[in-house]
């Protein structure tokens, strides 16, 4: 599709010339070190995600972010005056970033066409799932490049392997980088490693409930594997994942699996126009999982999709479902 790309690109160089002059008047004179610019230490950065490999020879002053949970990686670590716009949340963002997301633009409810992505004249992309860089839609990272545009992906849609707070201190750390305020990134991981630490501590000696996750499905049951963070999330939680031997972050499994593995707990994610209790209805209705313990006690939990994933939400989550698994042990 090179055609219709000359135009986009036009558009691009336009917008280059004209961002500085932007970003000088709104700095009022801040140093380049501040905003990452071209005398702040540390670029050139070279950093290789998800088998694409940039480098940064300064700070991106345009990013787009797609997906909820990027979008909080950004306002987590104070980049919103580097956001252009933003896409796709799957439910309501966190309070303490309401401020600061209501001054960025929204690009799109979901996911932008490519004409509406090129039109916000960014200089990043940043998605949180694999399919915000979807080839049929010309959001492929190789046609970006094409056009001048870096990229990242959240290393969840890209790690062969289990996922746990180890790439969430990676994603935290290369994107501090990127924009050029490595410290942040120290600072905001020192505080969730003291919050999981102290929920390790009020669960010690804990008995792990076994734990089937109910993202949707009717015919099958789509679920949380052992590869994505919610796995870390049940464990960390003090829970035990019923299909952590699913070698994907998420998937289809059939119901007869989901009875045999005999879950005492049902943790609903919560998203989208399907509400929790039409969930907990369908699997209440359903005679062929009455015996299931998890149904027969009628045990749930509910943890917001985006606390689900890769995102500054992870240890939150964990207290959130911690006290929902373990309520006599639950935070004062």
């Amino acid at each position: 599709m090179p055609g219709p790309r000359r135009a986009p690109r036009a558009l691009a160089a336009t917008a280059a010339l004209l961002i500085p002059l932007t970003a000088c008047g709104a700095g009022g004179g801040s140093p380049a070190e501040a905003r990452g610019g071209k005398d702040a230490k540390g670029f050139p950065y070279t950093v290789t995600n998800c088998g694409v490999k940039t480098t940064f020879e300064q700070a991106p002053e345009r990013a787009v972010t797609m997906n909820q949970h990027v979008t909080e990686v950004m306002l987590a670590l104070g980049l919103e005056d580097r956001m252009a716009g933003t896409a796709f949340l799957d439910d309501r963002i966190l309070p303490e970033y309401r401020a600061a997301y209501d001054q960025i633009e929204v690009v799109a409810d979901e996911y932008p066409s490519y004409e509406k992505l090129i039109a916000t004249s960014p200089d990043f992309v940043y998605g949180g799932y694999a399919s915000a860089f979807d080839k049929g839609s010309g959001r492929e990272r190789a046609a970006l490049a094409k056009d001048g545009i870096t990229t990242r992906l959240n290393v969840e849609g890209c790690t062969d392997g289990p996922v746990g707070v180890k790439e969430l201190r990676r994603e935290l750390r290369e994107v501090a980088r990127t924009f050029g305020v490595p410290e942040r990134a120290e600072k905001l991981i020192a505080e969730q490693e003291k919050q999981l630490a102290a929920t390790a501590e009020r669960l010690k000696g804990a008995e792990k409930p076994a734990v089937f996750v109910f993202d949707s499905g009717d015919s099958s049951a789509f679920t949380a594997g052992g590869h994505g963070i919610g796995n870390d999330l049940i464990s960390r939680a003090g829970g035990r994942n019923v299909f952590a031997d699913l070698d994907k972050s998420f998937g289809d499994v059939s119901w007869e699996k989901v009875v045999e593995r005999e879950p005492e707990v049902v943790v609903i994610y919560d998203y989208g126009g399907t509400p929790v209790a039409a969930k907990k209805k369908q699997l209440l209705n359903d005679p062929a999982l009455k015996d299931v313990p998890a149904i027969r006690n009628e045990r749930f939990a509910v943890l917001p999709l985006s606390s689900a994933v890769l995102g500054p939400r992870v240890p939150d989550a964990v207290d959130e479902l911690a006290d929902q698994l373990h309520p006599d042990r639950a935070a004062k």
